[in-house]
């Protein structure tokens, strides 16, 4: 099902990976998903973990499971593209696949949490790694500078926005690539950490922190009408842009975790500069946070270019006004709508509830997805292909609604939060429906 004839379509291959083409390649179709998913969490996530989950084992376990769940989705969603290929994400998937209103819940959902608060999240990490270099910068201010320019660049259009981002997850590849080869031949041997009895609603609350970390698989999906043969190209970049983001996770927890005593670590969040640091000396805590800050960076790009489509496909569609309905994808007023967002969520909410608040949200939706999905293969047996049918699915739901569970038990003030979004967007719609809903 992913297999491709290089021998009988070479030319082919080679074009849908050229990165300046006017539709998007292969190439940038994995990059956009590793930029989107290789963002904030990584370099913070293990912190929090630590303190609540005092083990080495059972946090890498964690990110393998968190990479697995991450995996299935990447399979689903491949398949979901093949049904509709097209712009959207989870907005088109469910109005097609389950009900208009769900559609435009989605879309919601994508506008306030999707894109708008990973943006702000993300801003808000970059401003903290670079307020060392720039005399005490309020992290926020910085966080907006970068907001902008990237606002400006995807803009201007696709070709724009794409080179800079491209050359940005390229360096970023490269010197995290490096840094990783330079320290792990120099980590110390650390004896056993504190024991931790296993306690399965902090594991699963862990998990949901781990979800948002790995979130961003779907990434190529929002922007498959202006990817060049969507049906094949995009199931393929989903699953290398996960596979690759899964192999520098558990690369760089191993350095984390094993780097020194796990106290060092427990509850910050600058924890990549403490450890790097550490082994290497401030000349590679410097190198290795530039590399954050890029890292960081490139997952601001790849929101702000795909998060716009789906605004547009909803104003298309009757669901916005018709000012955001573009003649260029993705359009001033879709970013500009974004953007504003992001700037409100980057100066008001705190940075761990940030997280929480995403964490319980962004699995709903894909979820739901899921779900569609099965029905389609329920209604349409023959055409309709389902990777690992009904495994593959069935195990992505099981995981993810076991963590939203634990989530909203252990977690019930965001949980709240993100109940809420999702009421008000379907009240939204019930109030005021598109001419093309049923």
């Amino acid at each position: 099902m992913l297999r491709l004839n290089l021998r009988d379509n070479a030319p082919k291959w080679f074009a849908l990976m050229a990165i300046g083409s006017p539709k998007i390649g292969l190439l940038g179709a994995v990059f956009l998903v590793v930029a989107n998913m290789m963002g904030t969490g990584i370099f913070t996530t293990t912190g929090f973990l630590v303190a609540d989950m005092p083990s080495r084992t059972w946090v890498m376990v964690a990110w393998m499971i968190g990479g697995g769940v991450a995996l299935l989705g990447s399979l689903c969603y491949g398949d979901l593209i093949r049904q509709w290929p097209a712009s959207g994400g989870e907005y088109l998937f469910l109005s097609q696949s389950l009900h208009p209103s769900l559609g435009y819940v989605a879309g919601w959902l994508s506008l306030l949490v999707g894109f708008s608060a990973p943006v702000a999240a993300a801003c808000h990490a970059a401003g903290s790694y670079l307020q060392p270099w720039l005399w005490g910068v309020d992290e926020r201010w910085v966080g907006t500078s970068c907001l902008v320019l990237f606002s400006f660049f995807h803009g201007k259009g696709l070709r724009w926005g794409g080179h800079l981002q491209n050359g940005l997850v390229l360096l970023k590849l490269i010197i995290l690539v490096l840094c990783v080869i330079w320290v792990i031949p120099r980590m110390p041997e650390i004896e056993t950490g504190p024991t931790w009895e296993f306690e399965l609603d902090t594991f699963s609350v862990s998990l949901v922190w781990i979800y948002f970390s790995y979130c961003g698989w779907n990434a190529a999906v929002y922007l498959a009408g202006e990817i060049a043969r969507p049906t094949q190209t995009v199931p393929i970049a989903l699953i290398l842009g996960t596979l690759i983001v899964i192999i520098f996770y558990l690369a760089l927890n191993l350095i984390f975790l094993w780097a020194g005593p796990l106290e060092y670590i427990a509850g910050k969040e600058n924890i990549a500069t403490i450890t790097f640091e550490s082994l290497g000396g401030p000349i590679l805590g410097k190198v290795l946070t530039f590399a954050i800050v890029i890292a960081l960076l490139t997952s601001v790009s790849a929101m702000t270019m795909a998060g716009p489509r789906v605004y547009a496909q909803m104003a298309e569609d009757g669901y916005l006004p018709e000012i955001f309905t573009p003649a260029k994808q993705p359009g001033w007023t879709n970013i500009l709508l974004q953007g504003v967002l992001a700037l409100l969520m980057l100066w008001i909410p705190s940075f761990q509830g940030l997280i929480a608040y995403m964490g319980f949200t962004l699995g709903i939706g894909a979820s739901l997805s899921i779900i569609g999905l099965m029905k389609r293969k329920r209604q349409h047996p023959k055409t309709c292909q389902v990777t690992g049918w009904p495994w593959v699915p069935g195990a992505f739901l099981m995981v993810v609604s076991w963590v939203t569970l634990f989530s909203i038990w252990r977690e019930p003030i965001p949980s709240l939060f993100g109940i809420l979004t999702l009421l008000i967007g379907w009240l939204v719609w019930w109030c005021q429906r598109s001419p093309h809903s049923t």
